[in-house]
């Protein structure tokens, strides 16, 4: 056997083997750009299916990092079970009280409000103890993401925090509808700044989400 075949078929032997911890491929392990946040506000990400395997997905980065997070993976929920998980004490606290979600979702406006129970819908009151906060991010398209708030109306009542005027995205191994469309691990990361009213700390998880981009483009053909 030649040189050049065995290496071929040490890359994919590494290839099919994931990592531990970020549970990618070893040649495509995300590892080094963990950025440790101990964050006060919990996240709580529901992430659709058709994401968990997708490699240019940032949430897995982003619950990497946080301290206080975690994923559940789903379109449509139990009711009851998902009102438990959102509504359950502090995971780096048991024995506290419930915590209060807050959904990270754009404003929907009349326009597009069509399919959803938006008569429940309120503005979620800022300035409260970022302890008591669990946020919410709904991980998928767009598409999909208005597709799991009909499907589950129990998120549809939940405090909504809308983010205006962001800069623009640096997600180029996806396409964006608009400029200000952002990555879950960047709306994620602008969420956390403003309701912990401290930008400085979560700087380091958009550097983060820069190498990740970056290393990804690796993996993408050349644009011609």
């Amino acid at each position: 056997m030649s040189t050049g075949n065995a290496k071929f078929i040490l890359h994919a032997s590494l290839s099919r083997q994931a990592c531990a911890q970020c549970q990618r491929p070893l040649t495509n392990c995300i590892c080094r750009w963990i950025k440790p946040i101990a964050n006060l506000v919990e996240v709580l990400i529901l992430q659709h299916p058709l994401e968990v395997n997708n490699a240019k997905g940032s949430a897995r980065l982003l619950d990497l990092c946080l301290q206080a997070s975690q994923i559940i993976i789903g379109e449509n929920f139990a009711a009851d079970e998902l009102l438990s998980v959102l509504h359950a004490p502090s995971c780096q606290n048991p024995g506290s009280y419930a915590l209060q979600p807050v959904l990270l979702y754009p404003d929907t406006g009349e326009n597009q409000a069509i399919d959803l129970v938006t008569s429940t819908e309120t503005r979620f009151q800022e300035n409260q103890d970022p302890r008591g906060l669990r946020l919410v991010i709904l991980d998928a398209t767009w598409r999909k993401s208005r597709k799991m708030l009909y499907l589950n109306p129990v998120l549809q009542t939940l405090p909504r925090l809308s983010l205006t005027a962001m800069p623009a995205s640096h997600y180029r191994i996806r396409k964006a509808h608009k400029p200000d469309q952002l990555s879950s691990l960047e709306a994620s990361t602008y969420a956390l700044m403003r309701l912990e009213s401290d930008e400085e700390k979560y700087l380091p998880l958009l550097e983060a989400f820069d190498g990740f981009v970056e290393q990804q483009m690796q993996f993408m053909p050349p644009r011609k």
